[in-house]
């Protein structure tokens, strides 16, 4: 009996050692059993304990080790998660920043467009009136010249003749229908054309004069007038009281000027020219003040 149970505990301890106890006492309970067949039921019973035992045991192993497996996966993923949750939070912050930017963009945009309309409006109506002045000052010339010419018709043109350059009007006065050679005094024929300017000039008050005197290079020899440029200066001085002090042309309008022999007008290399840079040029300049504070405003 006692070999039988060894038996027994060495087929127990083959399949499983912790219940091979349990095994030996079963057999020893039915010990009294005579029937092969009773002692093969009990060996299968025995054994399917065993083994059940043996599977239920590997599984839970499996089983802790899985848990074991998705325990750090979870906890990987709520770290991924985490951090995917503080990206979106970023992405949402930068995204509201960038609407509140493009808004500001956007009503800076509309304020600008509106100003650069009102600019250009204001723009093209100080174009509009600048281009009324200038045309309004051409036309003021224009007939201040035509007044002249027709005034001054009765001369011929080696003693006088009128241009218009630079937007001014020159009158051109030759020394000969002025002065003597050399003199500063003006001749009574000089005196009836300046009276004939005077008379259109104090006609039309938006212009301003400046009396020029030239003289050819040829230097002067006289004891009244130290050079030509002294000559030049007393010329123009004399042409301004004349037209002022006798036929009542406003002195606040009218200026001298002596430039000597420094401009000519041709080459003093020949009489005729020399002749013509002897003159005197009156400069007549409209009134440019509301054009220039148009300009400047």
């Amino acid at each position: 009996m006692r070999e039988k149970c060894n038996l027994i505990l060495k087929l127990c301890n083959t399949f499983h050692p912790s219940p091979a106890h349990l095994c030996c006492n079963i057999y020893l309970k039915f010990i009294d059993m005579k029937n092969v067949l009773n002692i093969l039921v009990f060996l299968s019973l025995a054994l399917g304990i065993i083994f059940s035992s043996c599977v239920s045991s590997k599984k839970f192993e499996a089983s802790e080790a899985n848990v074991d497996k998705l325990q750090k996966e979870n906890v990987k993923t709520q770290e991924q998660l985490v951090k995917c949750n503080k990206w979106a939070s970023d992405i949402n912050n930068e995204n509201e920043a960038l609407k509140n930017r493009n808004v500001s963009v956007q009503s800076d945009m509309k304020e600008l467009a509106s100003e650069s309309a009102s600019t250009i409006a204001d723009q093209e109506k100080h174009l509009k009136r600048l281009n009324n002045i200038i045309f309004m000052q051409k036309e003021v010339l224009n007939d201040l010249r035509k007044s002249i010419s027709d005034a001054l018709i009765g001369y011929n043109t080696d003693e006088l003749s009128i241009l218009a350059k630079d937007g001014n009007i020159y009158v051109l006065l030759e020394e000969k229908l002025l002065f003597k050679t050399g003199s500063a005094e003006v001749d009574v024929k000089g005196k009836q054309a300046l009276k004939t300017l005077a008379n259109v000039l104090n006609s039309t008050p938006d212009v301003t004069v400046m009396v020029e005197g030239h003289t050819d290079n040829v230097d002067i020899n006289s004891s009244k007038y130290k050079d030509n440029w002294d000559l030049s200066v007393a010329r123009a001085t004399a042409i301004v009281r004349i037209v002022s002090y006798e036929y009542g042309f406003n002195p606040n309008r009218i200026t001298a000027s002596g430039k000597g022999k420094f401009h000519p007008v041709q080459t003093n290399e020949t009489e005729a020219g020399r002749a013509a840079n002897r003159r005197i040029e009156i400069i007549l300049t409209p009134n440019m003040n509301e054009l220039f504070n148009l300009l400047y405003k």
